[in-house]
């Protein structure tokens, strides 16, 4: 297999397709043939496995092959498709791919070709169309077996004039109308008036393409594909056997694939499951969260609501205190002052008894003597007494004036002490708003954390369902292609039952009947374009190898187009190089042709193209016993003719159609 290369990352449809392709024929085993186009390729260095069909259009390809890798990688490659790409030159040495029959160079980037092409022997197409080439080389005279050129939509105006001598030219394809040489008229008159007219040039004579035999295709030196029925029928039955085996083999991989698929619908079941159970669980949890998170702000709202109530408490009790201090000292100093009214009740009396004395000293006529020492009496006794009684107030007024400092010290301190259990109380409630506070926004965090996650895992969600999308898409897929297996399946089953029972029902009656029929089954699987050769191939040259036995021949005759009048022109070493190797053979069938071509000759209006009713008898023995010279029953309603009266009578089914016979109808033949 090859390897390959690429300069940028590929696509992903272009990339599948490539795998896709390279499993494909792995498991079909086909290592002739490998389709890698339109997989954005760059390069393709080496093959390791010999290829037959190599198609590689669409893609980047810049150049055939490296400079690091060999061109005798491809030697094998007889059909090589490189459409569509990048290619501005080809290998110089191109011609050491002798066994290439089919070149497809359209549209590329090439401005030439190199001289090495025309040592391509056995190339029978052609196609450089859509290019840039202005010439074509003069070694394209070496194209011995070219049968299809196609040179349109380049920049070409001129054919060498060596190209006449490829002499099994049948279609040359160009654009007539910018051609200078030859004119644009023989350009448009077709290909064998442009043939004609290079021959013509060179001074040589034209033939046409079918009386030129194609050099031998095959690598083994011209022996015959087929050498006889057994040899093909038993070539037929291992087919079918390798055909068996690999039914087999897709039997067990497709029920392996089968297992696979339940396996896998049985994982993505279990996926489905533990996500469904995982969703569950998130959901659970975040319920658990949020609950919690609400248990904790309703049990914090309730502590500071406690704790509030508690200071208003406090702040109502000490209210209570001041306001009874401030009773007692108003009290306090009520008492100060009903003292203070009494003492200036005591210096009213006094004014009174010195107003009383002065009256007594005017109503009483004593001597100024005795009012002098009476008075002075009056006054030491009314002094000691105001003294006393002054002492006595000032004694008051001090023990007043230590108990009110004593009372504003203490309710001093009280508040003091009131303040600092405030500001205490203060403190406590702001840390504890502030753990609250952080305590809240750790649990929003948490809970933004929580809600990224489950975010993420909904994302999550979301792309399995997509992914689980596009498997439903590939398992539709996979089911109708299952489908079409199985129908497949079905129909070759049907099949083979059929060759089954046809087998049993014409062995009872001749064990030969099964040979004509898988020789008629494998003329039945001719390639197209084999039956195609075949039904171009004249009637007589047909009935002429029939007639001699040489049915194995037809198919060599049709590919090599050998008509009568070109085998009249053919000797015995010309038929051995073609694969026709009995010298017996050899020369009856060149008498057999020549003593055709003369009969046909002598009757009046025929120009030997065709022959009369009676030489198209199939003039052969009987396929069945051998007996008989010709063939004397007609099969109705199918209308074959293959064998004598006797045997046709026990046959019930046309061996070459297998249709019912419903009639049986004689051939009488005139002497």
């Amino acid at each position: 297999m090859p390897l390959f290369f690429r300069k940028k990352k590929p696509s992903d449809d272009a990339r599948k397709r490539l795998e896709y392709q390279m499993c494909l024929a792995k498991e079909a085993g086909a290592d002739d043939v490998l389709d890698i186009s339109k997989c954005e390729l760059s390069e393709v260095c080496s093959l390791q496995l010999p290829i037959l069909v190599l198609i590689i259009h669409t893609n980047n390809l810049t150049s055939l092959v490296p400079k690091s890798c060999s061109l005798l990688s491809l030697i094998t490659v007889k059909v090589l498709d490189l459409h569509d790409n990048q290619l501005a030159s080809l290998p110089v040495d191109i011609g050491q791919l002798t066994s290439l029959q089919v070149l497809n160079l359209e549209r590329n980037l090439l401005k030439c070709l190199p001289q090495s092409i025309g040592d391509l022997a056995q190339l029978q197409i052609l196609n450089v169309k859509g290019n840039k080439l202005k010439e074509l080389p003069a070694t394209v005279s070496g194209l011995r077996s070219l049968r299809t050129l196609d040179i349109s939509e380049n920049l070409l105006q001129e054919l060498p004039r060596v190209l006449a001598h490829i002499r099994t030219l049948e279609m040359l394809t160009l654009d007539a109308s910018s051609m200078t040489y030859p004119s644009a008229d023989i350009c448009s008159a077709g290909t064998e008036s442009i043939q004609q007219f290079l021959c013509k040039e060179c001074g040589i004579a034209y033939y046409p393409p079918s009386q030129y035999v194609l050099p031998a295709l095959e690598s083994d030196g011209g022996e015959t594909s087929v050498d006889g029925v057994d040899r093909t029928v038993q070539k037929y039955l291992e087919e079918e056997s390798k055909w068996q085996n690999k039914f087999l083999d897709y039997e067990k991989r497709k029920e392996k694939k089968m297992q696979e698929k339940l396996e896998f619908e049985r994982r993505l079941n279990m996926g489905q499951r533990e996500h469904a159970l995982l969703v569950q669980q998130i959901n659970s949890q975040k319920d658990e969260i949020l609950q919690t998170v609400r248990e904790d702000q309703m049990r914090l709202e309730k502590g500071l609501t406690k704790h509030q109530r508690h200071l208003e408490e406090e702040r109502l009790k000490l209210l209570q205190q001041l306001k009874q201090a401030e009773q007692g000292i108003a009290s306090r100093i009520q008492k100060l002052i009903e003292d203070n009214q009494r003492q200036k009740q005591s210096s009213d009396i006094l004014k009174s008894l010195e107003n009383e004395r002065i009256r007594m000293e005017q109503l009483m006529a004593i001597t100024q003597e005795e009012t002098e020492q009476l008075r002075r009496r009056e006054v030491a006794s009314a002094m000691q007494q105001m003294l006393a009684e002054s002492y006595k107030n000032k004694l008051i007024q001090m023990t007043y004036e230590s108990r009110r400092q004593d009372l504003v010290n203490q309710a001093c301190s009280s508040l003091a002490e009131m303040d600092q259990k405030f500001q205490q109380i203060l403190a406590w409630q702001q840390l504890d708003q502030n753990k609250a506070v952080s305590q809240i926004l750790q649990q929003s965090e948490m809970q933004k954390a929580a809600f990224e996650a489950l975010q993420l895992k909904k994302d999550l969600m979301h792309r399995q369902i997509r992914n689980q999308g596009v498997i439903m898409e590939q398992r539709q897929a996979l089911g109708y292609l299952l489908q079409q297996l199985l129908k497949e399946k079905k129909q070759r089953e049907e099949e083979l039952q059929q060759i089954l029972l046809e087998m049993e029902a014409k062995s009872e009656t001749k064990q030969e009947n099964y040979w004509l029929i898988q020789y008629q089954r494998l003329l039945n699987q001719k390639p197209l374009s084999l039956k195609l050769q075949e039904e171009g191939l004249e009637k007589q040259l047909v009935n002429l190898l029939i007639e001699l036995s040489a049915e194995q021949y037809v198919p060599v005759f049709a590919h090599h187009r050998i008509s009568l009048q070109v085998l009249s022109t053919m000797t015995a070493s010309d038929l051995e190089k073609v694969g026709v190797t009995e010298t017996g053979l050899q020369r009856a069938i060149l008498r057999r042709a020549q003593d055709i071509l003369a009969v046909a000759k002598t009757i009046p209006g025929n120009t030997g193209s065709f022959l009369p009713g009676p030489w198209r008898v199939q003039h052969s023995l009987c396929p069945f016993c051998s007996l008989f010279p010709q063939a004397q029953t007609v099969f109705l309603p199918c209308g074959h003719v293959c064998c004598c009266q006797t045997c046709g009578k026990q046959l019930r089914a046309c061996p070459l159609c297998r249709k019912d016979i419903t009639q049986h109808v004689r051939i009488f033949y005139s002497r």
